[in-house]
C-alpha cells in the first residue's frame, strides 16, 4: 500500500459492511485504501434464504461477489477474532487458519449478529439455525430426506415424527420458514405414493403473544391467518424446555415426536466487539449519532453492532434490522468520505419504510409507508422491494421466480452439506463467531 495514505479497515460485509465498503469505494475513488475483511467473498442477502431452502432460488442468487461489487476495494478473507484498539491492529485468521494483523488509521466495525442460543437442554445437539446458504441448503436436504425415510418406514410412530417439523421462533425468519416450508413438504409429499394420505405437521413455536412480535400488528394478523388456513400449528406464549433424537417437550408439558428442529430465536450481536474494552450495551458498541465511537473519532460502527441512537425515537437506539444496518452503512461511507473533503459529515436519521414478509406462494403480509397489504398486491411488493434491493442477479433472480410458476420443481437431495458441517453452536461460515 503507498505510504501515507489512509487505511480504511472495514470488519464484515453483511448488509452494514457491504454498503460501507461499497459506499467508500464510489466516494474516495482511490483516495484511501480500504480493505473490507470477511470469512466468505460474498454478501448474503439474508431475506431470500428460504426460497433457497425451498428450492425456488438457486443459492447462487442470493450470494453477491464482492470483487466485482466493491469497486476500489481489497478483500481479504478471513475471521477477525481480536481488535486491538491501542496498536490500532485487527487480529485475522484465514480459512486455512493462518494468522494475520491488520493496521488500520481508520476502522468501521460491522461485524452483525449472530445466533441467540438459550440454556435449553438438547438444543446445541439437535436443532440447526438458519442464517447461511450451508444451513438452507442442508435444511432442504433434510425436509426432503425426512419425507423420503417417512415413505418407506413401517413404524406409524416414526413416520409421524419424520413428518412433523417443529420451529422455535415466531420472528421474522421463524415465521416464512415455517409458511415456506410448510408448502414445500405438502407438496414434496404428494408425489410419494406412501405418504399421500400422511399428515405433514408444522409447529411454530414462541414465547411472545403473537406472531411478528417485533413489526405492526395488521402484518401479524395477516401471517397468523395465513399459517391457519395452511394448517400450521401456532404455540404463542410457549417455548420448548427439552430437545431429543426422538422429539422436543413444550413448556405446557407436551411432548412432540420430531426429527426437525429449527432454531429461529433470533440473533445477538457479534461478540469481537467485546474484545475492544468500549462501552457496550446490550452486546453492542455505544456511538453517537455520527456512528462514531465517543473519545474515538478514528472508530465507526453500524448495524447490529452498532447501538446507534434513533433520532426518530429520543432516548431509544435503532432496531437490529437490515434496513438501518444497510442505511447506516451508507451514511458510514458518507461520514468517512466528508473527512477526505468529499461531502458533508451529518447524523443518522431514518425512518422505517416499513416491511414486507414473504409466507410462499402466492401470500405474503407488507405495510410499504404504512399502508397494510395482503395477497398478490403484498406479494408484488414483497418482490419487488427484494428485486430493488438485491445488488446484483436481479434478472436471474426474476428468472428463478418465473420458472417456478411455469414448470414443476426438482425435489432432490444433494447431499452437499451434512448435520455436522452447520452446529449451532459453532456458528456457520457467514457468522464464525458464535460460541
Amino acid at each position: 500500500m503507498p505510504v501515507g495514505r489512509e487505511h480504511i479497515v472495514i470488519v464484515g460485509a453483511g448488509f452494514a459492511g457491504f454498503h460501507a465498503a461499497r459506499g467508500l469505494g464510489r466516494l474516495l475513488k482511490g483516495a484511501a485504501d480500504i480493505t473490507l475483511i470477511n470469512p466468505t467473498d460474498y454478501f448474503l442477502y439474508l431475506p431470500l434464504l428460504p426460497e433457497v431452502a425451498t428450492g425456488i432460488l438457486d443459492p447462487r442468487r442470493v450470494a453477491v461477489p464482492l470483487t466485482t461489487t466493491c469497486d476500489g476495494v481489497r478483500i481479504q478473507l478471513g475471521t477477525a477474532d481480536l481488535i486491538d484498539i491501542e496498536a490500532r491492529t485487527v487480529h485475522v485468521v484465514d480459512p486455512e487458519g493462518n494468522p494475520d494483523t491488520v493496521r488500520y488509521d481508520r476502522l468501521v466495525l460491522a461485524a452483525g449478529s449472530v445466533n441467540k442460543l438459550l440454556p435449553i437442554p438438547g438444543v446445541a445437539e439437535y436443532a440447526h439455525g438458519f442464517r447461511s446458504i450451508a444451513e438452507a441448503l442442508y435444511l432442504r436436504d433434510h425436509m426432503v430426506r425426512q419425507l423420503e425415510l417417512a415413505d418407506t418406514a413401517d413404524d406409524a410412530a416414526e413416520r409421524t415424527a419424520r413428518c412433523t417439523f417443529v420451529v422455535v421462533g415466531a420472528g421474522y425468519t421463524g415465521t416464512e420458514v415455517a409458511a415456506a416450508g410448510e408448502l414445500f413438504t405438502r407438496q414434496t409429499a404428494r408425489r410419494r405414493s406412501g405418504l399421500r394420505t400422511q399428515p405433514i405437521r408444522w409447529m411454530l413455536v414462541d414465547v411472545a403473544p403473537r406472531v411478528l412480535p417485533e413489526l405492526d400488528p395488521r402484518l401479524s394478523r395477516t401471517a397468523a391467518h395465513v399459517l391457519a388456513d395452511r394448517g400450521v400449528e401456532v404455540r404463542m406464549e410457549t417455548t420448548i424446555e427439552e430437545a431429543t433424537p426422538e422429539g422436543v417437550r413444550l413448556s405446557d408439558g407436551e411432548f412432540v415426536p420430531t426429527r426437525t428442529l429449527i432454531w429461529c430465536v433470533g440473533v445477538r450481536p457479534d461478540p469481537l466487539a467485546e474484545t475492544m474494552g468500549l462501552p457496550m450495551t446490550k452486546g453492542r458498541l455505544v456511538v453517537d449519532e455520527y456512528l462514531t465511537v465517543p473519545g474515538h473519532p478514528e472508530i465507526s460502527a453500524c448495524g447490529d453492532a452498532a447501538a446507534a441512537p434513533d433520532l426518530t425515537r429520543p432516548g431509544e437506539v435503532t432496531a437490529m434490522t437490515a434496513q438501518h444496518a444497510e442505511r447506516q452503512g451508507t451514511h458510514v461511507a458518507r461520514n468517512i468520505a466528508a473527512a477526505h473533503g468529499r461531502g458533508t459529515r451529518r447524523p443518522y436519521k431514518h425512518h422505517d419504510l416499513g416491511f414486507v414478509v414473504d409466507l410462499g406462494g402466492v401470500k405474503a403480509a407488507a405495510n410499504p409507508l404504512g399502508v397494510p397489504l395482503s395477497g398478490i398486491a403484498a406479494k408484488a411488493v414483497t418482490r419487488g422491494y427484494h428485486l430493488f434491493s438485491l445488488p446484483r442477479n436481479r434478472v436471474r433472480t426474476a428468472s428463478d421466480w418465473l420458472l417456478d410458476a411455469l414448470l414443476s420443481r426438482q425435489v432432490v437431495q444433494l447431499g452437499l452439506v451434512r448435520g455436522h458441517a452447520v452446529p449451532l453452536t459453532s456458528g456457520t461460515p457467514d457468522h464464525p463467531h458464535a460460541p
